[in-house]
């Protein structure tokens, strides 16, 4: 596998580090003299970042001594006003409101001095922490209308980053198109600088085709612009198109730094790209790059592409270590349906002097609901409150409830919903009425759909569920409503995808793919395999006929649209194909894997002597030659379980890390609000 040179992070050179507010701050002016009060207080403010009380005293002084009118003391008041902390009980409001004091202050200096874009770009940047973008906007143009001062990188800068952090729904396109149309102006547009911050905040807004084009017409992108559309692709979920990127970017000869590890790494972890992962560890041994937060992606990785011996090692072999690092072993222990291991990790990090949060114990109740542990899950959700502290939401309500739904406690369950704050959401009845399935719970399954109804939330999936429920007991009639309700409101299912990772690259396949420009020779090989499969016993599902009546189709719906051509048989016959005798098959599904897909891949195995590792939504399922290697009690309990929480995904894991930092002058954006 071919890895690119490696690129030592540097001060222009790096992506989502930290900076302190210094960093931030512009030199003076070399002409001007400051010399006595005026210096020793230019000195203090920019030497040590001083509390909102303590800038009030300093702003209190150069007003008595006459000496605001000095830019170079009014420019270190805003500066240090726009980063000030909250300390001594100031609000946040009154800190954001406070350099608009110093403007206002000095306003008459804002016109006389040249250098006055200084003060605005404070304006800006305190700005650009709030919550509307407008503001901004409204500051740049007040500055051109006020000032003979003129927008320089910074400005702009601090612009992009009040659209980032605005919110999509309040108009973040708008004021980014705003923004974009300035910079075109002003003649800033082959920034390289404003380019990526302009680039990521389009994304941001949700706009990510723009996005890209922006940076595919960038005349110059060094490794923080490639870094910084890497992990756009990450923020929105695009994992397939960073992957993809990457080979562009080992094509462009930039190099690779800790950065792009950890964004590459979370898009292995996410599509199950276990060949990459392992090639990227490789190289960030061999280039001396493995720092904690490379550690940690390397943990969530090989956890989430089924190698937890790999992810074993890797964290045995940290000297040091965080919370993230902690949650990382947990959370993989706990998907894999190793809750007592899960636990003892959580002992070994309680035993450390670290402090667990939600995530933690989200990990811990997912290893105890796949394992049966259901005493040892109630006591970790008592836990979180009585000794911790943490306040359940309704992740971990809805482990619980899936616990106890496993169990057969189906009152219980139904009691934690009731008693949760969150009775109106759809994801515990649905999590309820899953566990009715199990056990063929007509009356409870009925209170569950009425529920979902009510609110409004059922889909298919539910109906095909209490469907299933109705068939077990024999209720042809319920079946019927089921049929009628589907065809009445046109209720479709979420669509279903797989990826599959084979020597070249990675494959996507949906339910009856056929955009692949070896659709042929796809179909031709899972046609063998299914027979094959046949010689050894596999037959069609039992519930073939349930899902047909339900969608209202002929008999042969199942074959016709799909059913026979979910989007793992076609990644599986792919592999099959592709991949030689022996290799591993590592699948992951969006969906929970079906009973037919689940004995298909048990026969594949058998026949084949391949193992076969698939990771659906929630767990992982290990076959080899026959036996499956998951825990009877957790097997296709749950057709509509919660999903795996995206805190316990990488990104949450490493990106407190990955703050921005392009320091070739001034200042830039500082964290990407992941």
């Amino acid at each position: 596998m071919y890895l690119p040179k490696t690129s030592k992070s540097s001060g222009s050179g790096t992506l989502f580090e930290s900076t302190s507010p210094s960093a931030h701050q512009p030199s003076m002016p070399a002409s001007a003299a400051t010399s006595g009060l005026a210096q020793v207080l230019v000195s203090v403010l920019k030497i040590r970042r001083p509390s909102h009380r303590r800038l009030r005293k300093a702003h209190a002084i150069a007003v008595v001594s006459g000496l605001l009118g000095d830019p170079h003391v009014a420019i270190s008041l805003l500066l240090c006003a726009a980063t000030t902390s909250a300390a001594d009980g100031a609000s946040s409001s009154c800190i954001k409101s406070y350099p608009r004091v110093l403007l206002l202050s000095s306003v008459h200096h804002c016109r006389r001095h040249p250098d006055s874009v200084h003060y605005w770009n404070s304006l800006v940047r305190t700005s650009s922490a709030g919550p509307d973008a407008a503001d901004s906007l409204r500051l740049y143009s007040a500055m051109l209308a006020l000032s003979a001062a003129r927008p320089d990188a910074h400005t702009f800068s601090f612009l992009l980053r009040a659209c980032e952090l605005a919110s999509p729904v309040g108009g973040a396109s708008r004021h980014v198109a705003s923004t974009h149309a300035a910079i075109f102006r002003t003649g800033f547009v082959s920034d390289v600088v404003v380019g990526t911050n302009l680039f990521r905040a389009y994304v941001a807004a949700g706009i990510v085709a723009d996005a890209r084009n922006l940076f595919d017409e960038m005349t110059h992108r060094d490794l923080v612009a490639w870094n910084a559309m890497l992990a756009c692709y990450c923020r929105v979920g695009l994992h397939g198109e960073a992957l993809g990127l990457y080979g562009e970017m080992t094509n462009s000869g930039v190099g690779l730094d800790e950065f792009t590890a950890v964004a590459l790494l979370s898009s292995c972890a996410h599509v199950g790209a276990l060949d990459l992962g392992m090639g990227l560890h490789q190289f960030v041994e061999e280039n001396r790059l493995l720092n904690l937060f490379v550690a940690n992606a390397l943990i969530d990785m090989y956890a989430k592409c089924g190698r937890l011996d790999a992810a074993q090692r890797v964290f045995d072999g940290m000297s040091q270590r965080d919370v993230f690092t902690w949650n990382s072993m947990i959370a993989g222990l706990g998907i894999h349906g190793r809750g007592d291991e899960a636990g003892l990790i959580f002992g070994q990090m309680l035993a450390a002097g670290f402090q667990p949060n939600a995530i933690s114990f989200l990990g811990l109740l997912l290893g105890c609901s796949h394992q049966g542990l259901v005493e040892q899950g109630q006591s970790y959700f008592q836990m979180m409150s009585s000794q911790f502290g943490l306040r359940p939401d309704i992740k971990h309500y809805g482990c619980l409830v899936d616990m106890l739904g496993r169990a057969g406690e189906l009152k219980k369950a139904l009691d934690a919903i009731r008693c949760s704050p969150w009775a109106d959401n759809p994801v515990l009845w649905r999590t309820l009425l899953s566990a009715c399935k199990i056990h063929g719970d007509v009356q409870m399954g009925e209170l569950a759909m009425d529920s979902l109804v009510r609110m409004g939330a059922h889909h298919a999936g539910d109906c095909s569920l209490l469907a299933t429920v109705y068939a077990k007991m024999g209720d042809k009639e319920g079946m019927a409503r089921m049929r009628k309700m589907v065809k009445d409101h046109g209720i479709k299912t979420t669509p279903g995808w797989s990826w599959i990772e084979v020597v070249g690259g990675v494959r996507k396949f949906v339910v009856g793919d056929t955009s692949h420009k070896d659709t042929l020779e796809i179909y031709r090989k899972l046609k063998e395999v299914v027979q094959q499969a046949a010689l050894m016993g596999y037959n069609a599902p039992e519930e073939r006929h349930i899902v047909s009546g339900v969608a209202g189709m002929e008999e042969d719906w199942w074959e016709r649209e799909g059913g026979g051509y979910h989007s793992e048989k076609l990644a599986i016959a792919f592999g099959l194909a592709r991949m030689p005798e022996g290799t591993t098959l590592r699948i992951v599904k969006n969906l929970r894997v079906c009973r037919d897909c689940h004995t298909f891949t048990k026969f594949v195995s058998k026949v084949y002597g391949r193992e076969v590792v698939v990771r659906d939504r929630l767990r992982f399922h290990h076959f080899r030659d026959e036996c499956l290697n998951v825990s009877e009690y957790s097997k296709f309990l749950v057709m509509y379980p919660p999903e795996i929480p995206s805190e316990i995904g990488l990104m949450h894991n490493a990106l407190p890390f990955m703050k921005v930092k392009l320091s070739r002058s001034l200042s830039l954006l500082v964290g990407m609000g992941l």
